[in-house]
C-alpha cells in the first residue's frame, strides 16, 4: 500500500533557501558590467530567471522537508518500506510544496514461532583441526630456499606462462617470473598439479578447461592452452617448534606447543560457535519465515538489493578495487550483477517484516534505562559519542527497533 504525504516550506524559509543557492550559484555565471560573483540578486533574477536556483534549492530543502514529515507523521520512519518517492507538487516564489509517496510496509500473518523442533548443533575440536591449523600456522612462517630436481607440491615455482583459446591469446592470461606456491590453488583446477615433475628450464604445454562458474564469460567452460616455462624452483622450509618460533608469533600467553595447541583451540571453538549460532539462527528465522505469509513490496526488495551491492562495493574497496572494475572483469552490466542478490534480499527483508510482527504480537516494549545502557555500551564499542552512534543508526527510534528484534529473537530461538 501507498500513502501521499504532502509537506510544505512557507515563503520566508523557502526565499532565504533560493538566496543561500544564489549565493554559489552567483559565482559560476557571467554578467557584462560585473566582476566573477559580485552581480546582485535581482540582476541575476531579471537576466537569468528566479527559476534557474530552484532545482539547487529543491535538493537543499528534500533533508529539511523529510525531517518536518517524519515529525508531523510520528511512528511513520519505522512503518515506511523504504524510502519514499519524493515529487514536486507546488513551486514558486511563495514557496515550496511536495509530495512525499510512502510504500507502507505489509500486513504480516504469523504462522507457528514457537517451539518449532529445530536443535542447535554440538561443538566439538578434534585433534586433527588442532594439528591442521598449526600446520597452515607454520606454512605462514616457512622460509623458501632454492633447490633441484623437480618442481612438488608446497614447492614454490618461479614460472612464465602465457595461455591461448583457440590459438590466440587471451587477456589476463599472460605472466613472467611469477611465484606460484603449488597447492595453493591459486590458478584453475589443473594447472599446478601439471608442473609436479617439471624441472628447472623446462618448457611445457597444458591443456586445461576453465570452470564452468569461472568469473570471465569469454572463458568459463571453454578448452585452452598454457604454455610454461619453469624459471626457478624453492622448497618450503617449515620452522621448527621452538623459543625462536613462539616469540615471532607474539601472541599472548603462547610459550611453548601446548600453549599453541591451547590457544588454537580457543580460536577454532569461537568460530565453530559462532558458526553454529548463525546456522542455528538462520533455521529457525526459514522455518518462521515459511510459515508466516506475507506479500513483500518490490521497493524494500530493490532498496535492500541496493543495500547489500554498496556493501560489496565498500569491501571491494578496501581492496584496493571498484564496482565498475569488478563488473568488467566480470563482463557484466549492473542490473544482471543486481539478480544475483535478489534471492538473499528477499530473505533478508521477510526475516525482518516476521519479526517486527513477533514484537507487535508478543508486546515487546523496551525500557527508557535499557535505551540509555545500550547506547552507552555500543557508542564505547565503536569508540565514538552517543550522539554520533544515534545519528548514524537513525535515531533513537531505531536503536529502540534494534532491541525490540533482539528480544523478538531471544523468545523464537528460546534463549
Amino acid at each position: 500500500m501507498k500513502k501521499d504525504y504532502s509537506v510544505k516550506m512557507e515563503k520566508e524559509a523557502w526565499g532565504e533557501l533560493i538566496h543561500h543557492c544564489f549565493e554559489h550559484k552567483k559565482n559560476e555565471v557571467n554578467v557584462d558590467g560585473f566582476r566573477k560573483g559580485q552581480v546582485p540578486f535581482d540582476v541575476y533574477v531579471k537576466k537569468f530567471g528566479v527559476e534557474s536556483l530552484y532545482m539547487d534549492a529543491v535538493d537543499h530543502a528534500l533533508p529539511e522537508l523529510y525531517d518536518k514529515l517524519l515529525e508531523e507523521n510520528e511512528g511513520l520512519s519505522l512503518n515506511m518500506a523504504c524510502r519514499p518517492e519524493v515529487n514536486v507538487k507546488t513551486i514558486s516564489e511563495d514557496g515550496l510544496e511536495v509530495v512525499f509517496t510512502v510504500t507502507m510496509k505489509p500486513e504480516v500473518k504469523l504462522g507457528k514461532y514457537k517451539d518449532l523442533g529445530i536443535k542447535k548443533e554440538e561443538v566439538t575440536v578434534t585433534e586433527e583441526e588442532i594439528n591442521d591449523e598449526l600446520e597452515h600456522l607454520r606454512g605462514h612462517y616457512a622460509e623458501y630456499k632454492e633447490k633441484d630436481g623437480t618442481v612438488e607440491n608446497t614447492d614454490e615455482a618461479n614460472i612464465n606462462f602465457e595461455g591461448f583459446k583457440d590459438g590466440v591469446a587471451f587477456a589476463g592470461g599472460k605472466g613472467e617470473n611469477y611465484p606460484l606456491v603449488i597447492g595453493s590453488n591459486s590458478f584453475i583446477p589443473g594447472f599446478e598439479e601439471a608442473l609436479i615433475g617439471m624441472k628447472k628450464g623446462e618448457t611445457k604445454s597444458i591443456n586445461l578447461t576453465f570452470p564452468e562458474n569461472y568469473h570471465s564469460e569469454e572463458l568459463k567452460g571453454k578448452d585452452v592452452v598454457f604454455n610454461v616455462t619453469i624459471n626457478s624452483i624453492k622448497q618450503r622450509v617449515l620452522p621448527e617448534y621452538n623459543e625462536d618460533f613462539f616469540k615471532d608469533l607474539n601472541m599472548g600467553g603462547v610459550t611453548d606447543l601446548d600453549s599453541l595447541k591451547e590457544n588454537i583451540k580457543s580460536h577454532i571453538l569461537g568460530h565453530k560457535t559462532q558458526e553454529v549460532e548463525d546456522k542455528y539462527f538462520d533455521e529457525v528465522l526459514t522455518k518462521i519465515s515459511e510459515n508466516a505469509s506475507v506479500e513483500i513490496p518490490s521497493e524494500m526488495i530493490s532498496e535492500e538489493i541496493d543495500r547489500m551491492v554498496e556493501q560489496f562495493n565498500q569491501n571491494l574497496q578496501y581492496q584496493g578495487m571498484n564496482l565498475d572494475t569488478y563488473l568488467k572483469m566480470l563482463n557484466m552490466d549492473l542490473d544482471k550483477f543486481k539478480e544475483n542478490f535478489k534471492p538473499e534480499a528477499e530473505k533478508r527483508v521477510k526475516y525482518r517484516l516476521v519479526l517486527e510482527q513477533i514484537v507487535k504480537e508478543e508486546n515487546i516494549t523496551v525500557e527508557d534505562k535499557e535505551l540509555e545502557e545500550y547506547s552507552k555500551d555500543m557508542a564505547k564499542k565503536y569508540n565514538v559519542t552517543e550522539e554520533v552512534f544515534l545519528k548514524e543508526i537513525g535515531g533513537i527510534d531505531f536503536l529502540k527497533y534494534d532491541l525490540e528484534v533482539r528480544k523478538a529473537l531471544e523468545i523464537v530461538t528460546g534463549k
